[in-house]
């Protein structure tokens, strides 16, 4: 069986490849590949380019050029050439040394060199950098322009309806007015904080030997000054250096965007199940696609069914964030490989990530505001002006201001009529009653037009 979206295992590789496609090119097997491939060229480059290092001398251009060409014509044909060393070597690591090695040795220039390729290096130094620049890429080429899009929509929502009055509602009870457009830009609030800390985190590598102590590099070179090279030589990358570590990296770094990643998605699923809600309580219509069905046996419905996507698929990216953020930041004493596995999966939950970014989106570009059933709620809970009622009481010292607006309203359904008549009988001044007697569940919105409009 030929492998396709139609037969393939995940999902993510299936029926949703087109939307998680973007993210190949970082968390595939052949990107791995690639990033590994790039790190022992770049290791290669540095040493060429410490003068102490006699033995390998400066590239020249044209040098430089035959190992830049190694990485941009590197492609799935060459990918499969350093699976079919893997099979020899069961190693993958070793598999890309070798496959350099074989590359270096058909220059007639560098294939002196082909010794210092993978120098003084584990393999836990090429992968924690390839995985690190795997990540960091991706975040900044695919997430934080697909998220930067999303968040767009969501504002324009928000200035649109700035001033478009909603029954607010507390623990699912009517409660005091707000808008549309305010509950919007609160999650845009919301998520400016991570998606700063996401643009500003620098994910940590290390590149130290064989368990963090540049043991073999200072038995050859014991002149040089390793934790300079070595730290120079991933900041070179645009990574922080852990300086001090075992033979793996401790994954902090990773754990630290797992859990930014979390909280994003956090205050998305919170978004995604406020407007379905808001949908079920139909102050949202959506647009109905012609040739869509909304239900297999009901004709008439056009269900929420792209923030439900989106709430399933921000749980599961969530349930793997979480598990990586706990799971490769521990390791039995200098190692163990149970962190390999995992990290191979990395790419899974920002894919699943991603899928949900784009359901969001796409829900949202399907709603339309239904300003009827928007007022009918409104003008059927005139009680919610027992707030504002018993505040001016206060103010003008009016005694028990809250024990009389309860009993007025609370478990009770209360009309305009009502509550004039209760305010005519204030001993409040004249324009403070008609303040209060004109005011409607729609006007009493406070300052949320203002703060829709102000925000940025």
């Amino acid at each position: 069986m030929t492998l396709s979206a139609l037969n393939a295992i995940s999902p993510i590789d299936g029926r949703y490849l087109k939307k998680t496609r973007a993210l190949t090119p970082y968390f595939s097997e052949y990107a791995l590949m690639y990033y590994r491939l790039m790190v022992e060229i770049r290791w290669l480059e540095s040493l060429a380019a410490n003068p102490e290092i006699t033995e390998v001398a400066p590239f020249n251009a044209e040098q430089q050029a035959y190992l830049s060409n190694l990485l941009t014509h590197f492609d799935e044909h060459a990918a499969e050439k350093v699976k079919t060393i893997e099979k020899k070597t069961n190693h993958d690591v070793k598999a890309i040394e070798y496959y350099l090695g074989s590359k270096l040795s058909e220059n007639e220039e560098l294939k002196k060199y082909v010794g210092f390729i993978h120098f003084a290096c584990t393999s836990e130094d090429i992968n924690n950098v390839a995985y690190a620049l795997m990540m960091k890429e991706a975040i900044a080429k695919i997430i934080q322009p697909t998220l930067a899009e999303l968040i767009g929509g969501i504002t324009i929502l928000g200035k649109q309806h700035g001033q478009v009055a909603m029954l607010a509602r507390t623990h699912g009870q009517p409660a005091t007015p707000t808008t549309i457009g305010k509950e919007m830009v609160n999650f845009v609030a919301r998520l400016k904080r991570p998606l700063q800390q996401l643009v500003e985190v620098l994910i940590p590598a290390k590149f130290n030997g064989a368990v963090g102590n540049y043991n073999a590099h200072f038995i050859a070179y014991p002149e040089i000054d390793w934790r300079k090279h070595c730290g120079d030589f991933v900041n070179s990358l645009g990574l922080s250096f852990s300086a001090y570590t075992t033979q793996i990296e401790p994954h902090d770094g990773i754990a630290e965007v797992c859990h930014i990643m979390i909280r994003i998605n956090n205050i998305l699923l919170d978004y995604a199940q406020d407007i379905w809600t808001y949908i079920s309580l139909n102050y949202f219509k959506q647009k109905a696609i012609a040739e869509e069905v909304g239900s297999s046996t009901m004709p008439h419905k056009v269900n929420p069914i792209d923030f439900e996507n989106a709430e399933g698929n921000l749980g599961m990216a969530d349930a793997l964030f979480a598990h990586f953020a706990d799971k490769l930041t521990q390791s039995r004493m200098q190692r163990d490989l149970s962190d390999s596995t995992v990290l191979r999966n990395l790419g899974t939950a920002f894919a699943y990530s991603l899928i949900a970014y784009q359901s969001i989106a796409k829900g949202n570009d399907k709603l339309q505001i239904n300003l009827p059933a928007l007022k009918h709620d409104l003008d059927a809970n005139w009680g919610i002006l027992a707030e504002a009622i018993q505040t001016v009481m206060r103010r003008y010292q009016i005694p028990d201001a809250y024990e009389q607006m309860k009993a007025l309203t609370r478990g009770r359904t209360i009309d305009h009529d009502h509550l004039v008549a209760f305010i005519n009988q204030l001993a409040i001044p004249e324009e403070a009653k008609q303040q209060l007697i004109e005011l409607t569940p729609e006007k009493y919105t406070g300052l949320a037009a203002r703060l829709v409009k102000a925000f940025s």
